[in-house]
């Protein structure tokens, strides 16, 4: 295939896949959005809980990333076997996960607190963990299904799906958040049950649409049945995703503790800038799930030419986005920060301020954000997960977290500090893990194909 025939193919696996991770961030959106109309210090506590859910959530999605590069990798050899095996170990492993995870959400009011947290803005999130944590079971089964059917090239499904769940949230967050329509008002309470509601409500329609349309692959029959041996493949692929994941959100859950220590005016700024800059992200992991499946069916093939392509054409995409993104970021801040924010709120001027300058540090980031997620789908899809793990734990923790730390506190940036210290991690990853996917292609590759 030629470069323009490589393009045109990811923006047909990988537009719907964008809009599905545009639309499954839109429910958090309209979290945020909603709870910034109804309190400043609601919108303080549920951006912190929203962190708080977020990294325990990546951690588990480990497993059902793991499901899409092996179920493309197994259609491309024509194994469906091993595809139903794969998908429904990765059920098992997410439900697994869903049930450790409780005790932390029960007792994340006392986590919160142990972490500098102002008790007000502590206790507002806990009481929304201890009844948004139950959604972990849906929202972790609901990516798995979602992994199997995009690598079977099965994205606009994904898409509606999540577009129907930003729907469902929206009316439930407007009827619980306010006690609209004869509801009462619950406020950050009514926002977690809208979460809730609207992950059961996805589950239920791509398990049925899986049932109905691929009725071959019997995901779901016999689902209780043990299988010892595919049940360690994907955890063994699907842990050092979850940890690679965990070591990236940590960063920015990491971010938003040390925000939080600046009060809540800059915890509110942060999580309107972070809001606006994960969905600019939603745009580059589209197309590293689309490069994660292209790269398993080309490596299912052992087309290593193809790979190296799609590639080359999948990165062209991403650049070509954070671009965009970084015009956007720097053009129009006041007016994007605004529209989180009621006309009257007190603490406006401040907020859009401090916002200001939070979104030009997430205009630096988007090209290596871009870069190293690109990277990490890519290498999924070729199925090297270890080595990422440890490039991105380094990145992240001992770079990014320290750096943040200093350059916010120790010398003094605040806000701003805190979020070049982002830049650095983010950057010092995307030169790695790019570095390594090079070189695993040259690795793998036959001699007279390294040059393609």
């Amino acid at each position: 295939m030629t470069f323009p025939a490589h393009t045109r193919a990811v923006l047909v696996l990988g537009l719907p896949l964008i809009g599905g991770h545009i639309a499954n961030f839109a429910i958090s959106l309209s979290d945020t959005v909603m709870l910034g109309w109804y309190g400043v210090e609601a919108l303080a506590a549920v951006t912190l809980a929203s962190s708080y859910f977020f990294v325990l959530f990546m951690f588990g999605s480990g497993f059902a990333w793991a499901v899409m590069p092996m179920v493309a990798t197994y259609a491309a050899e024509q194994d469906e076997i091993s595809l139903r095996r794969a998908t429904r170990m990765g059920l098992w492993l997410s439900l697994i996960f869903a049930g450790l995870s409780m005790p932390l959400f029960i007792w994340s009011a006392a986590i919160l607190d142990l972490m500098g947290q102002t008790p007000e803005v502590a206790s507002q999130a806990g009481q929304y963990l201890r009844i948004a944590g139950w959604g972990i079971f849906p929202a972790l089964l609901v990516l798995v299904i979602k992994s199997y059917l995009a690598a079977l090239a099965r994205t606009q499904v994904v898409l509606w799906m999540t577009v129907v769940g930003v729907v469902v949230n929206v009316l439930l967050n407007h009827a619980l958040i306010f006690g609209n329509w004869g509801a009462p008002e619950m406020g950050v309470a009514g926002a977690a049950i809208a979460s809730i509601g609207t992950h059961m409500a996805m589950l239920a329609g791509v398990a049925i649409y899986a049932v109905i349309r691929l009725p071959e692959h019997q995901i779901f029959v016999r689902l209780w049945r043990p299988d010892g041996e595919m049940f360690m493949r994907v955890f063994r692929l699907g842990l050092p995703i979850g940890l690679t994941s965990l070591s990236e959100v940590t960063l920015f859950s990491a971010s938003a503790v040390m925000m939080g220590w600046l009060g809540t005016v800059a915890l509110a700024a942060h999580g309107v800038a972070i809001t606006l800059a994960s969905a600019a992200f939603m745009v580059h992991l589209g197309l590293s799930n689309a490069a994660t499946v292209r790269a398993a069916n080309a490596a299912g093939r052992s087309d290593w030419p193809h790979l190296v392509r799609g590639a080359v054409s999948v990165a062209a995409l991403s650049l070509a986005a954070g671009m965009a993104t970084t015009l956007v970021f720097v053009i129009f801040p006041e007016p994007l920060i605004a529209l989180f924010l009621e006309p009257g709120e007190p603490a406006r001027d401040q907020i859009v301020a401090t916002g200001v300058w939070l979104l030009a540090m997430a205009a630096l980031f988007q090209l290596v954000d871009g870069a190293q997620v690109i990277a990490l789908g890519l290498l999924r899809g070729v199925q090297d997960t270890r080595r990422p793990m440890v490039i991105a734990a380094l990145s992240y923790w001992a770079v990014g977290i320290p750096c943040s730390y200093y350059l916010g506190f120790v010398a003094g940036l605040d806000g701003v500090g805190v979020w070049l210290g982002l830049v650095v991690g983010l950057a010092c990853a995307a030169v790695l893990l790019v570095r390594r996917f090079w070189r695993m292609t040259q690795v793998a590759a036959p001699p007279h194909h390294r040059a393609a």
